[in-house]
């Protein structure tokens, strides 16, 4: 694939591909500026639409209210960093789970891999922020500077008070919309309508304000000053996307079998002997990185498809079919050379494996949230000492228990021990029932606890090994719920015996 950059003003012809033993393009150009005239057709649409939906999500969600009870926040996706928290409408992750978050980022690669596998770089050209947000800002160019023509000619154009007006107007708008978009991201870290306060009032926290400048920095340069560049020289993904393509891939593709031999054509001259394509540069001008689809798949290309819009334009003037520029595999050109009809093979392997892959970890995923309890335990058994011996015989283990109550309301629960008959349990400061704790809502509660074995039981064969496996148990008082762990309870021939 080649790795050139065509002429800012999009018209010049894009460097040839190097030849074989020769030199590659360069790792890294200065920007070349890139004018992509406005299209209209298909594809132009399904972008604006996705662009809407997306930025609607973004801007939206964080203001998305859900009711979880008196004790936890209402915002319905809200990352909770204080109180180490992520809430996504009825799910409530805890930091012992951020194995949730690993399984949706791998779910989410996933996919990804599948539709790159079969429709290319569908990702970069219609829903990736980067080119959401770089629409958006040639957008707001087309609306303050004009089409193409006239923002090229504006940028050739000594610098006079309707230039300094329309380019200061146009950076102007830049900058709110990247003010907007760092604002609503740090919304999905705060209650939305008590941060905007804050920020009005001056009285936010300072790391928020840093967040959105530094945001509305990156927002900024990225799809204003540098978007030439972000997806050919700063993005990995078009170096990866190369090991998922296959002769099957459907890639935005200029058919040279029926365009070439390219070259102008007035109406009413005849079609023998020529192809379809009149070398118009409509497939280049409209390119937002600025290359020319028919030199055959390229590194830069992002598969937005707006050349197959303006193809398609042309196509219709010219009383031609539709296609020339369309979506196909690389293997349907040469089913064509051979006069086979081409074939669409969505399942192959490789996607095959990616489907299955996203049904594992999406049924795993599912049947996790679905099982997991509102009630966690942990037990940390006293290592130094290992065990204490009383002045009765009797010998006391101390454990350190946490619980977990990820309910929204406060439960009581009994601390019940199982492994051997007769152990005493006991708890520092504990005036009545040490068995009984109580544990307030959404939270975690350690607690500190003293089992000690009478002396009968420390001279019987149960501790003849100096150990026994005991189990420590929690249960809710009201609904019954129980977790429990298993731990040991060591005793003085394991010290005699060196045990650890």
């Amino acid at each position: 694939m080649t790795a050139s950059i065509a002429s800012g003003h999009n018209k010049a012809k894009a460097p040839e591909p190097p030849q074989p033993g020769g030199e590659e393009g360069p790792l890294y150009q200065s920007r070349v500026k890139i004018y992509p005239k406005r299209v209209s057709g298909t594809f132009r649409n399904l972008k604006w639409l996705v662009m809407i939906v997306t930025l609607g999500v973004y801007y939206v969600t964080p203001w998305l209210r859900w009711d979880r009870g008196a004790t936890a926040p209402d915002q319905a996706v809200l990352l909770d960093l204080p109180h180490r928290r992520f809430y996504f409408f009825f799910i409530e992750i805890w930091p012992q789970e951020v194995y949730y978050l690993t399984g949706l980022l791998i779910l989410a690669a996933l996919l990804l891999f599948l539709f790159t596998s079969l429709f290319g770089r569908v990702w970069c050209g219609y829903a990736c922020p980067q080119t959401v947000w770089t629409d958006l800002f040639i957008w707001v160019e087309h609306l303050v500077q004009g089409d193409r023509n006239k923002r090229m000619k504006l940028d050739k154009s000594p610098w006079t008070a309707t230039k300094i007006a329309k380019k200061s107007l146009t950076h102007f708008i830049w900058l709110v919309l990247s003010v907007a978009t760092g604002g609503a991201w740090v919304f999905y870290f705060a209650d939305a309508p008590s941060l905007m306060t804050g920020l009005l009032t001056g009285e936010a926290p300072l790391a928020a304000y840093l967040a959105i400048a530094g945001l509305t920095f990156t927002t900024y340069s990225l799809g204003g000053l540098m978007r030439e560049q972000v997806c050919t020289y700063m993005c990995p993904w078009p170096r990866i996307q190369g090991a998922m393509f296959d002769a099957d891939t459907f890639l935005v593709s200029y058919k040279p079998d029926r365009g070439e031999p390219r070259g102008p054509h007035k109406k009413g001259e005849s079609w023998d002997g020529r192809g379809d394509c009149i070398d118009c540069q409509a497939c280049v001008a409209v390119c937002p990185v600025g290359i020319d689809i028919r030199n055959g798949p390229q590194l830069e290309c992002i598969q937005c498809a707006l050349c197959i819009d303006a193809c398609n334009e042309i196509m219709d003037k010219i009383d031609r079919p539709r296609g020339l520029i369309d979506y196909e595999t690389l293997a349907m050109p040469d089913a064509r050379a051979k006069g086979e009809k081409p074939k669409i093979r969505l399942v192959r392997g490789r996607t095959i494996i990616y489907s299955l892959s996203i049904l594992l970890t999406a049924a795993v995923m599912g049947y996790g949230l679905l099982t997991r309890g509102d009630l966690e335990m942990s037990v940390l058994r006293d290592r130094n000492p290992l065990f204490v011996p009383l002045s009765d015989g009797s010998v006391r283990n101390g454990y350190t228990i946490k619980i977990l109550n990820k309910a929204h309301e406060t439960r009581n629960f009994s601390i019940e021990l199982s492994g051997i008959e007769g152990l005493a349990l006991s708890r520092p400061n504990a005036v009545d029932r040490p068995d009984r704790v109580m544990v307030g809502p959404d939270d975690v509660q350690s607690v500190r606890l003293y089992v000690t074995a009478p002396a009968d039981i420390v001279r019987s064969p149960v501790l003849a090994d100096g150990e026994k496996a005991i189990n420590i148990a929690i249960r809710d008082m009201e609904s019954g719920a129980v977790a429990s762990r298993n731990t040991v309870f060591r005793g003085p021939q394991s010290h005699s015996q060196g045990r650890r």
